[in-house]
């Protein structure tokens, strides 16, 4: 079974549609040829029986524009002999760039395709690799986006060829196949990857995935969803780092917007990257080095020290390290630039 990557193109016509419409202009070409020919019949003289109807006109333009040349239909009148100079010629000229640019596109689509592929792969580096392209995976994928990434960072792994068809046509590239296989994941170039987010329909294929995906890159940073609860101890057996249950997700702020409307909406703005609040992750800066949690500018949420994630309330948290990280909720202020200008809400 070949996998097969494609990468986004900025023309979208089909190769068959290309071939067809040079089809088309070649039949003009032949077809407009003939009717000259029969028009000036009178001119022409067929050795066979003498007379050019219209069939020996389409013959001599058949044999004419292809350059056989048999020589049986002849153009006797001077006029006919000027019609040919000044007419045919050019137009057997235009049907042959016609026959020729289009095979010389085939035999090229595929060494210029080698080249776009060889060249991604050399510049592919610390990128990331989406495996599943649905809602989760699009999601995911616009939300990493929108925090500055680029498209030409992301690789969309799906088993679908629609599916990356559309992934391609957002400005992705992607890779048909199956994710469970290591092949495929290196054609991804997931040993290169910094990151790797794996959305796929079943929970049995997120752990194969992890799997293969952990033996590829040891230092890539995983993360994936489950459906069942109690998938998610096996998938960070398998690698992962991260693991999300969505339907659990989901059920939790539906509960909290049944409860409360209004603090449903805070969360759902909060997991909604690019608008309005954010959560941010950050480093602790040299000058809030010592200080305690309360006394930085920003409204801090929780302080990843480690491998650990301590609350802002946590005795543990004491004074504030170098090398802590600070998860804090900014304010994100649309502008007309690319990169979202995002502010700091006062700690109260």
């Amino acid at each position: 079974m070949t996998h097969q990557v494609k990468l986004p193109r900025k023309v979208v016509e089909r190769p068959l549609r290309q071939v067809a419409k040079r089809l088309v202009m070649a039949l003009l070409v032949l077809v407009a040829t003939a009717l000259i020919v029969y028009f000036d019949r009178a001119g022409y003289t067929d050795n066979s029986d003498g007379s050019v109807d219209l069939l020996d006109a389409f013959y001599y333009a058949t044999v004419t524009l292809s350059t056989t040349g048999y020589g049986d239909i002849t153009p006797t009148s001077d006029i006919a002999r000027l019609i040919n100079i000044l007419i045919i010629t050019p137009l057997r000229v235009l049907f042959l760039i016609i026959l020729v640019g289009t095979t010389l596109e085939v035999l090229t689509e595929r060494t210029r395709e080698e080249w776009r592929l060889n060249r991604w792969r050399a510049a592919l580096r610390d990128h990331t690799v989406v495996v599943g392209f649905g809602t989760k995976g699009r999601s995911a994928v616009e939300t990493v986006c929108a925090t500055g990434l680029k498209k030409e960072q992301v690789v969309v792994v799906d088993p679908s060829p629609r599916v990356v068809d559309a992934a391609t046509a957002d400005g992705y590239a992607g890779v048909i196949g199956d994710a469970t296989r290591s092949d495929v994941l290196l054609r991804a170039e997931v040993h290169k990857a910094r990151q790797i987010i794996i959305s796929t329909q079943r929970d049995d294929t997120a752990v194969l995935v992890a799997l293969t995906a952990r033996q590829l890159n040891r230092a890539a940073k995983i993360v994936a969803a489950v459906r069942e609860e109690e998938n998610a101890p096996l998938l960070k057996q398998s690698g992962a780092d991260a693991v999300i249950t969505s339907a659990s997700a989901a059920g939790r702020l539906l509960g909290l917007s049944v409860l409360s409307p209004a603090a449903g909406m805070v969360m759902e703005d909060l997991i909604h990257q690019g608008s309005g609040l954010d959560i941010v992750e950050r480093p602790v800066i040299k000058a809030e080095v010592g200080k305690g949690v309360r006394e930085t500018t920003d409204l801090v949420v929780s302080v990843v020290r480690g491998h650990r994630v301590l609350g802002y309330d946590d005795p543990e948290v004491g004074t504030l390290q170098l090398m802590d990280r600070l998860i804090t909720i900014a304010r994100v202020t649309r502008s007309t630039q690319v990169t979202p200008d995002i502010r700091p809400l006062p700690q109260e």
